[in-house]
């Protein structure tokens, strides 16, 4: 059954890998990469991505992109959200802090910071969350 728009916001705030599509080029489909993303309900989606990045230049191109997240414990839940860019960024240490800070356990966020000076220049996206699809399709152990 499709979630309420709470809970869907509440879904997308926490934690999850995702998955970014972007439209391809030259006929090829979707780009479609697993990412990190940070979102707080009602706010925009942003994420991290290489400054010289196929993806970047797909998402400068498109001027929207799409982002999936999904669970399959203890239910199988899934949201997923498409939408314009609202803005594109350096990223800053406070961006990568934060990011790092929501997926990794607080022992490895300095060891992770370190290790990211070697990643190379990095972007921000920000998207404004316009359209909408989601799901709970309840404990698939009853099925």
């Amino acid at each position: 059954m499709p979630l309420t728009l709470a809970e869907r916001q509440e879904f997308l705030a926490q934690p999850h890998l995702a998955a970014l599509a972007v439209t391809g080029a030259d006929g090829r489909g979707p780009l479609n990469v697993p990412i990190w993303y940070q979102y707080s309900p009602g706010g925009e989606i942003w994420v991290i991505t290489g400054t010289e990045s196929q993806k970047l230049r797909h998402i400068r191109s498109a001027g929207r992109f799409s982002l999936m997240a999904q669970r399959i414990e203890p239910t199988v839940r899934y949201v997923s959200v498409e939408g314009p860019v609202t803005r594109i960024e350096p990223m800053s240490e406070a961006h990568n802090r934060e990011m790092a800070a929501r997926f990794l356990p607080v022992e490895n966020v300095e060891g992770y910071l370190r290790a990211s000076e070697h990643f190379g220049e990095q972007t921000v996206v920000f998207m404004r969350p316009e359209h909408w699809l989601s799901a709970d399709l309840g404990d698939t152990a009853e099925l």
